[in-house]
């Protein structure tokens, strides 16, 4: 892995420049100093670091629709959990977990495309819903080379995020190999979830795995919830797909039609999919970090 570099962004101290600064320097102290390095990632959303007008789409408004802590909203009653950010040993463990999901790949012979890796741990609103049901805390990692962890900090989320961030970073390393398209099914997404939350349990052991699995028991999934998947494993774009995938919650909060599914259903039938593809056929989460269905 000589090659391959992991790099840190620490949000904390940037985030403790937001809380002293004035309310008219805090959006752009969050767009040059926190954003600004993850352009790249953000370009692919086609979203700019700042709006042409005013009041325009950018990073700022993005950043609230993804449940981002938006900066005006970082003030004095912000200093405990930017004081709980400043801790090295998490920023170590969230390192350690990336590096070592790289590590799995490369020790495989695996030739990644990408050898430079940036992340960062993001503040989350504590107000936003879907946060609330992921237990306060999540991540996105499908722009390769870019990682982000999002919580609301306690001891308690700090402990999962390095959990969370290897799922992130094998849906970083699969999307090297695999191009994103905007028609994607439900299938794929639930392969590509099953995969990657398979891949953070076979690290971090099952008891581990995120309230996206946790949260659905077998007597649902089993009886509830796969005669609904089954009847939408084609469905396409994600404006279709976010009922099945995320459930009817997050589906309606988003504007989208419901389908009768709790929280993260795609995602757990996701994880037992794959868990059962692998017990079946005795591979291993390493020997397919690429499979599609």
């Amino acid at each position: 892995m000589s090659d391959i570099k992991v790099e840190a962004l620490r949000s904390d101290g940037i985030y403790k420049k937001i809380r002293e600064a004035p309310l008219e320097k805090k959006n752009d102290i969050y767009r040059y100093e926190l954003m600004k390095p993850f352009e790249k990632k953000w370009d692919c959303y086609n979203v700019p670091i700042k709006a042409a007008k005013p009041h325009g789409y950018d990073v700022i408004m993005a950043s609230g629709m993804l449940g981002y802590l938006l900066p005006e909203k970082i003030d004095e009653r912000l200093s405990e959990s930017i004081s709980l950010l400043n801790d090295s040993r998490f920023w170590n463990n969230c390192r350690e977990s990336i590096e070592r999901s790289i590590k799995c790949f490369t020790d495989a012979k695996i030739e990644l495309p990408v050898k430079e890796y940036l992340y960062t741990v993001l503040l989350a609103d504590p107000t936003s819903p879907y946060l609330i049901m992921s237990d306060n805390y999540c991540g996105d990692g499908g722009i390769p080379g870019y990682i982000f962890g999002t919580l609301v900090p306690s001891e308690y989320t700090k402990s999962r995020l390095p959990v969370a961030l290897a799922h992130e970073t094998n849906h970083n390393i699969r999307f090297q190999f695999i191009k994103w398209h905007n028609d994607i099914t439900l299938a794929e997404m639930m392969v590509s979830e099953g995969i990657a939350e398979n891949f953070a349990a076979y690290l971090f052991g099952e008891e581990n795995v995120g309230p996206w699995v946790s949260k659905t028991d077998m007597e649902t999934l089993n009886g509830y919830i796969k005669p609904i998947i089954r009847e939408g494993l084609d469905v396409q774009g994600l404006d279709n797909l976010t009922a099945y995938l995320y459930g009817d919650e997050t589906a309606v909060l988003l504007n989208y039609s419901p389908v009768g599914l709790p929280y993260c259903a795609g995602y757990a039938c996701g994880y037992h999919m794959i868990k059962y593809y692998l017990q079946k056929t005795g591979k291993s989460i390493i020997e397919h970090p690429l499979m599609k269905y």
